[in-house]
């Protein structure tokens, strides 16, 4: 009974080892088809070339859209060319009028009374820097650091004489005075008459009661080398434009 149940057990076993046999040879069979398979339809899938991408084509521009582009390039650069010359021409010309304002035709600014009714407190004149002055002339100069306004009334070498009344005599020849409206022997404390020393000229207000002048030590005659200018004419009030006579 033994051996035979060991017989049996050794039939079973030889089945079992030979079932798994089948079983991995028809495995290994599967997968050799799948990989004929997969090579055959590999070598049937028909190649396909990769194309490299389409480069972006150029338009070239017209000739009109040159000559349009050409056109504004130019009209820049005129432009340019014009702004400058305008610019500098601008500041030459500004320049050359504060040269002119300051050193040929100062502009000054009348204060105070001993000018009327020629001359009003306020007014804007204009005054040319000259190098010879005559009689009647209104003129400004320097005196301790301000500028004053007034007329010569006798020039280098000229006698001037005074009297009560107010009347002025240059080399004994009475002075006709249309600008004087109030005459006056006013604050005088030379010595008369009087000579104009050389390079000088003698000078009065035509306020006479009121100006501080030639009459009066305290200012004297008036060197050549302080005199600004000649008034020429009055710009403010611009009403009361007018020449300076």
């Amino acid at each position: 009974m033994r051996k035979k149940e060991k017989a049996q057990k050794q039939e079973k076993s030889q089945e079992t080892a030979q079932t798994s046999a089948e079983q991995e040879t028809a495995q290994t069979s599967e997968q050799e088809t799948a990989h004929t398979e997969q090579a055959q339809a590999m070598a049937q899938a028909p190649e396909t070339e990769q194309t490299p991408p389409a480069e972006p084509s150029l338009e070239l521009p017209s000739l009109e859209q040159l000559a349009d582009e050409l056109e504004r390039e130019q009209y820049k650069k005129n432009y340019r060319r014009v702004l400058r010359s305008t610019v500098v021409a601008l500041v030459a010309v500004a320049a050359v009028s504060v040269l002119i304002a300051v050193l040929l035709l100062p502009i000054l600014q009348i204060t105070g009374t001993s000018m009327t009714d020629t001359l009003q407190d306020g007014d804007i004149v204009v005054a040319f820097s000259g190098k010879s002055y005559k009689q009647g002339d209104v003129i400004a100069f320097y005196y301790n650091n301000e500028i004053l306004v007034k007329r010569v009334i006798a020039t280098a070498g000229d006698w001037v004489n005074i009297d009560e009344d107010g009347n002025v005599y240059v080399n004994d020849q009475l002075l006709d005075e249309p600008y004087v409206s109030d005459k006056a022997f006013g604050q005088c404390n030379i010595e008369l008459p009087y000579q104009v020393p050389d390079g000088r000229c003698f000078i009065m207000g035509d306020h006479r009661s009121t100006s501080i002048d030639s009459r009066n030590t305290a200012v004297g005659c008036i060197s050549n080398d302080m005199i600004v200018g000649r008034i020429l004419f009055r710009i403010w009030p611009f009403e009361s434009f007018s020449w300076i006579h």
